[in-house]
């Protein structure tokens, strides 16, 4: 009994060579696609947290940052309508932030427990008020 050629190998656009190869460059982008997923997980096991904070009069939005221990975090804080101030005490941070302008902060979350921060530059009668808290979660929760 005679075999039928398939479409592919009676027009003969593709080799034997070539076939391999389309299955090589598939798999490198899956692989590539798995990377991209792997990283916005990372955050979760160690990875860098990105948040962006707004500073107006006179609050934080978001007043609560949420992280792991043990991740790199890195808050892109701009002030909205004023000069701000950003203060994490706890891991020896204290950044003007200019009108307008916005400030990148990085440290790594080495410590589990809620820490305080607030704005360190004064920007009106509700500048008091003008506070927040960081989360930092162990790995397992």
């Amino acid at each position: 009994m005679k075999r039928r050629k398939s479409i592919i190998e009676s027009s003969g656009r593709f080799s034997n060579f070539e076939s391999r190869i389309s299955l090589f460059a598939l798999a490198i982008l899956l692989a590539l696609a798995g990377r991209a997923v792997s990283a916005q997980e990372a955050p979760s096991s160690g990875g860098v947290v990105e948040i962006k904070v707004t500073a107006r009069k006179f609050a934080f939005d978001p007043n609560v940052i949420t992280v792991k221990k043990g991740d790199r975090v890195r808050l892109l804080i701009t002030a909205a309508d004023h000069d701000h101030g950003f203060k994490l005490a706890a891991f020896d941070i204290d950044q003007l932030i200019p009108k307008g302008q916005t400030a990148t902060i990085e440290f790594t979350a080495t410590k589990a427990g809620t820490f305080p921060f607030q704005c360190s530059h004064f920007c009106g009668m509700g500048h008091g008020k003008m506070k927040g808290k960081l989360v930092v979660q162990e790995q397992g929760q």
